[in-house]
């Protein structure tokens, strides 16, 4: 029979003719549905798998209204993603977590407002069943557009606008940022600055925050010490050197990314400063891309976005299943790893 077939892409009604069940029992079968004996669902399986047999995409989706696919939303400009070693490791994570458990990913950049039209349009049109979304900065208006939509959607993040009724996965950037300053007084630093993210950024806002916090319940200066990069090894780089220009006594430094803090390393051995026999350095992410090949090696802030990205999948889920998680913010846990930089 399986011969006869071999022209033709194999059928529902060639799987049940060769298991020997009903067309419906076929159909429970391969769609693991309860009331199927365990010898029916075993023919089925072995016949689809003998025919070389896979379900019509399409024409399931419109039984379930579920297309199988998953839109990964990046609210950043597609050259500043590429280049940034935590958006790749959420998209690779993403992609993985997402095919274990049988989805598609796809990947939506939206690099100015003028393409949030385009990517409402898309998602409206029932294209996939949600989307994962990473919208930081403040005055983005895709979180807004994104809440009046239909479409299930979970952010990676506190986003910069609108994060009322959202459902977020956070980290617990404050109590990261304090974790690492508080680590620098207890290694017996007293002028420490931080060379911060941009603040229209939500986490580049609570790690600064964190950080002030730690030095003014120490009692030490917070002003005119924090100098703000743009998340990158060049901007780390000229915010450090403009903190020295100001405070060349400093004997530590905080930064609010790994890269830079790969900056801030460059900028002090430009100036003859060691690490960290004269200035102490702790980054943010714990980028095992990054902190291993700095020398000195780095002491970071470690966050998991593997544990971002499985709670975020894990709470789509529930909402493209009809059910209503809570709470709708989720806040993760942050450890320092200790290394030579401090």
């Amino acid at each position: 029979m399986a011969s006869s077939m071999s022209a033709e892409r194999p059928t529902l009604e060639d799987v049940a003719a060769y298991a020997g069940v009903s067309r419906s029992t076929a159909s429970r079968a391969l769609n693991e549905e309860s009331y199927v004996s365990p010898r029916a669902r075993e023919a089925v399986l072995a016949a689809a798998r003998d025919l070389g047999y896979s379900p019509n995409q399409a024409a399931r989706s419109l039984v379930t209204k579920r297309t199988g696919a998953v839109a990964l939303i990046l609210s950043e400009p597609e050259s500043k993603v590429l280049n940034d070693p935590y958006f790749l490791m959420v998209m690779r994570e993403a992609f993985r977590a997402l095919a274990d458990g049988g989805a598609q990913m796809l990947v939506m950049f939206v690099d100015n407002r003028d393409d949030i039209p385009r990517t409402t349009r898309f998602l409206e049109g029932g294209h996939v069943d949600g989307a994962l979304v990473f919208a930081p900065h403040a005055g983005d208006p895709l979180p807004t557009a994104l809440k009046l939509l239909r479409v299930p959607v979970v952010f990676g993040g506190r986003p910069g606008t609108a994060s009322r009724g959202l459902y977020t996965v956070d980290y617990d950037n404050v109590g990261g940022a304090h974790l690492a300053a508080t680590h620098l007084i207890q290694r017996h630093r007293r002028n420490i600055v931080t060379v911060c993210g941009p603040q229209d950024h939500p986490a580049a806002q609570d790690r600064l925050l964190g950080w002030q916090k730690a030095l003014a319940e120490h009692g030490m200066p917070i002003d005119d010490r924090a100098e703000s990069g743009d998340f990158t090894q060049t901007g780390g780089e000229a915010a450090m050197t403009r903190l020295l220009e100001r405070h060349p006594d400093l004997d530590a430094v905080f930064a609010a990314s790994d890269p830079m803090a790969a900056g801030v390393l460059q900028a002090l051995r430009a100036h003859g400063l060691r690490v960290p026999d004269d200035v102490a350095v702790v980054g943010f992410d714990d980028n095992p891309s990054i902190v291993h090949t700095l020398k000195p090696p780095l002491t970071s802030v470690h966050q998991e976005p593997a544990a971002q990205v499985r709670h975020m999948i894990t709470i789509l889920q529930c909402l493209i299943a009809g059910d209503a998680p809570t709470p709708k913010r989720q806040v993760l846990p942050v450890s320092l790893a200790i290394r030579d930089s401090t």
